[in-house]
C-alpha cells in the first residue's frame, strides 16, 4: 500500500470567476484551469431562472457540511470568570488555542479539488463533492439551453471563489444572461494576477468522490416520483425534528402500485404520484441522511419529474431531477457521517478481476464514439457482461470514465491529467487495509454469534486469529437500527488505548466485513433448496400496509434450531407472539419457509433489504 496519503494537484487560473451585472445584460464569467489545453463554452442563456437556480443548488451542495461540530465554550468560560467561578484565564486561553488549532487543521483537511467542468458535444456538465464527503452532484445543461453556443470539448477544473454563489443569486431574469467559461478569460484591471495554487487532495476525498460514481454502475431498484412528492417530503422534514432513532426514509415498493415514502420514527406515509413501480419484485429499502435532500428545494419550481435509484442497504442513493434543459443528479452515501460501518458497503463498489486490456479498449471506444449505453459497449467488447461491467467500474475509479445516471450512458471524462491509481484509494485507512489482509489470508475471521435484538439492532461476536500478532482476539459490537456502532469491544492494544475515538481496530473492521459478506452469501444461498438446508438460525421481517386505512402490519419470523417463533402486529402497537417446537431441525426449517411463502402469497413484502 502507498504510504502517501495525499495527491498533489497544481491549479492555474488566468483570473477569478465572476458575475458582471448591468441594467441591460448580465454575464457569468467562469474561469477554467488552463493546464489541459483549450476547454470552454459560451452562449446566451434562454432560461436564466433555471440556469441561476440550478447553479445555486449545485454550489450549495459543494459547500454543505452536516458533520457534527462541538460548541465553542470560550464565551461561557469568560462568563464564569466574570462571576468569580472556577475558570481561570489559563483555561480560557488554552481552550482558545486548542480551537484555533483544530479549526486550522479542519481547513487544511477540507482542501479538496475544485468542481470539475466537462464540455461534451451534447451538453456541458459540472461535478461537485460536498465538504463532508457524503453528497455528489452532477449538473448537466443541454445545448438547447443556449443560443449561439460555441464550445471546445474537454474536462478541467472550475474556479469558485467564496463570493461567486452570492453574485449568482443577484442575477435577474428580466435581463439577458450569457455564459462564458474559458481557460483564458481576460483579467479585470482591478484583479491582481493569479498565482498557481497547489492543492494536496486527501486520498480519502478521492476515494469517496470516485467510489460514489462507480456505485452508479451497480444494479438498482428505480422508482418515479412527481415533483409534488419531493415537495411533500421536504415539507415534512422541515416541520419535524426526530428526537430518537431510527431516522430513516423508507421506500416501500410494490410492483404495479405507486411507491410509498415512510418517514421514521413518526411512521408518516407519503403516497407517491409519479406512476407505479415497475420492478419485478417487491422491496423495502431504508435510507439514512435524509436532511441532505434539503439542497433540492430550490429546484422544485423547475422540476418535471424525479427518479430515485436505490442500490441497497448501506449503499449510495441517486436522485435524478429532470428540469427539461437541465438535469441534476444527486448521489448520497449511505450515511451523512462517513463512519466505519460504511466500509463494508463500499467493499461492494470495488470491481472484481478485469481481463488485461479490456478497460483500455472500452475507454478508447468511448473517446472515439462518445456516450454509449452498457448494452452497446457489451455488443462488440468480446467479453462477458460481468467483465465489461467490472472494467467500466475500474475506469470510473481511475477517473477516466463517467456513468451518466440520468441518461444511463457511459461518457469519457478525465478527472486528472493522469489516471488515479486504484490501489491508492482501495482502502480508506491502513487499519482497513489490515482488516482486508486478515480476511484474505493473514489471519482467520470467524463469526461466533449473531444475535438479533428486537427494536435495538444486531449484536455480533467473533474470533479473529491474527498471525502477525501470534494471538487471537475476540471482538464484538452492536449495530443499531440505523447501522451505527454501539458497544464495541476488542482486546487489542489499539482498542484498549483509544476505543473507537481514532477509528475501530482492524479486528472490528474485519468482523464487520465478514458479517456483511456472510449476509450477502446467505441471501444468495437461501434462494436454492441446497442453500436452505444449511440455514439453522435466521430472522426475517415481512410487512404489509392496508390500502384503505394505511396501517402497517409487521410479521417477524425466526428460526432457531428446532424452534420457530412468530411475532406479529401493527408496527407501532402491541404484538402477539407464538413459539412452535418441532422434533427435528428439518421439520422446523420446513415450517419456517412454509410460513414465509404463505406471507409472500398474502401480499407481505420481505423487508430484509430494509436492514443495514
Amino acid at each position: 500500500m502507498t504510504t502517501a496519503t495525499r495527491h498533489p494537484v497544481e491549479l492555474r487560473y488566468a483570473t477569478a470567476s465572476d458575475v458582471e451585472a448591468a441594467p441591460d445584460a448580465s454575464r457569468v464569467l467562469l474561469s477554467l484551469e488552463g493546464s489541459r489545453g483549450t476547454v470552454g463554452v459560451r452562449g446566451r442563456v434562454k432560461d436564466s431562472a433555471l440556469f441561476r437556480d440550478a447553479l445555486a443548488a449545485t454550489f450549495g451542495i459543494l459547500s454543505s457540511d452536516l458533520r457534527y461540530r462541538g460548541k465553542d465554550r470560550t464565551a461561557y468560560l469568560a462568563y464564569l470568570m466574570k462571576q468569580g467561578k472556577r475558570a481561570s484565564a489559563q483555561i480560557w486561553e488554552a481552550q482558545k488555542a486548542f480551537l484555533d488549532n483544530a479549526l486550522e487543521g479542519e481547513e487544511k483537511k477540507d482542501a479538496v479539488l475544485d468542481p470539475v467542468l466537462t464540455v461534451d458535444p451534447d451538453s456541458v456538465s459540472l461535478e461537485v463533492f460536498s465538504r463532508d464527503e457524503s453528497a455528489y452532484a452532477r449538473l448537466s445543461f443541454d445545448n438547447a439551453l443556449f443560443d449561439g453556443r460555441e464550445a471546445a470539448h474537454g474536462s478541467t477544473f472550475l474556479d469558485v471563489p467564496p463570493e461567486l454563489p452570492a453574485r449568482l443569486d443577484r442575477l435577474r431574469t428580466y435581463v439577458p444572461v450569457s455564459l462564458e467559461a474559458h481557460v483564458a478569460l481576460p483579467a479585470r484591471p482591478s484583479q491582481p494576477a493569479r498565482e498557481p495554487r497547489n492543492v494536496e487532495v486527501p486520498h480519502a476525498w478521492l476515494r469517496g468522490f470516485l467510489q460514489v460514481q462507480s456505485a452508479a454502475t451497480l444494479p438498482a431498484s428505480t422508482c418515479q416520483l412527481a415533483p409534488v412528492d419531493l415537495y411533500n417530503l421536504l415539507f415534512a422534514l422541515r416541520t419535524r425534528k426526530a428526537k430518537k432513532a431510527p431516522r430513516a426514509l423508507r421506500f416501500e415498493l410494490v410492483p404495479g402500485a405507486p411507491p410509498r415514502l415512510v418517514l421514521e420514527p413518526w411512521e408518516l406515509v407519503l403516497e407517491a404520484h409519479g406512476g407505479t413501480y415497475t420492478g419485478s419484485a417487491p422491496a423495502v429499502v431504508r435510507t439514512f441522511g435524509r436532511q441532505r435532500l434539503a439542497a433540492l428545494a430550490r429546484l422544485l419550481p423547475h422540476a418535471h419529474s424525479v427518479r430515485v435509484q436505490l442500490l441497497g442497504p448501506g449503499l449510495p442513493v441517486f436522485w435524478v431531477i429532470d428540469m427539461g434543459a437541465a438535469t441534476l443528479t444527486l448521489g448520497l452515501t449511505g450515511w451523512t457521517e462517513s463512519g466505519w460501518s460504511s466500509a463494508a458497503a463500499f467493499d461492494a463498489l470495488m470491481p472484481r478481476a478485469v481481463p488485461d486490456g479490456l478497460a483500455e479498449k472500452l475507454r478508447n471506444r468511448l473517446r472515439a464514439e462518445g456516450p454509449l449505453s452498457f448494452e452497446t459497449l457489451v455488443a462488440n467488447a468480446g467479453a462477458p457482461k460481468e467483465s465489461v461491467r467490472a472494467a467500466l467500474q475500474l475506469e470510473c475509479l481511475r477517473g477516466r470514465v463517467l456513468f451518466d445516471v440520468a441518461r444511463g450512458e457511459y461518457r469519457p471524462r478525465e478527472l486528472m491529467p493522469t489516471p488515479v491509481d486504484e490501489a491508492v484509494i482501495r482502502y480508506g485507512s491502513e487499519l482497513e487495509a489490515r482488516a482486508h489482509r486478515l480476511l484474505e489470508g493473514a489471519g482467520e475471521v470467524k463469526l461466533t454469534k449473531v444475535h438479533e435484538v428486537v427494536g435495538e439492532g444486531t449484536r455480533i461476536h467473533g474470533e479473529v486469529v491474527d498471525r502477525e500478532a501470534v494471538r487471537s482476539f475476540f471482538p464484538s459490537f452492536m449495530l443499531d437500527v440505523e447501522g451505527r456502532l454501539r458497544e464495541a469491544n476488542c482486546g487489542c492494544p489499539h482498542h484498549r488505548r483509544s476505543g473507537v475515538r481514532e477509528g475501530p481496530c482492524e479486528h472490528l473492521l474485519a468482523l464487520r466485513l465478514a458479517y456483511s459478506r456472510r449476509r450477502a452469501e446467505e441471501e444468495a444461498l437461501r434462494q436454492t433448496p441446497e442453500g436452505r438446508k444449511l440455514i439453522r438460525a435466521e430472522t426475517r421481517s415481512y410487512v404489509r400496509r392496508d390500502a384503505e386505512s394505511g396501517l402497517e402490519t409487521v410479521y417477524r419470523v425466526s428460526l432457531d434450531g428446532q424452534v420457530v417463533a412468530v411475532e406479529w402486529g401493527p408496527r407501532t402497537g402491541e404484538s402477539r407472539h407464538q413459539r412452535l417446537w418441532f422434533d427435528s431441525d428439518a421439520e422446523a426449517r420446513g415450517a419456517y419457509f412454509s410460513r414465509l411463502e404463505k406471507l409472500a402469497a398474502e401480499g407481505y413484502i420481505d423487508a430484509a433489504s430494509a436492514l443495514v
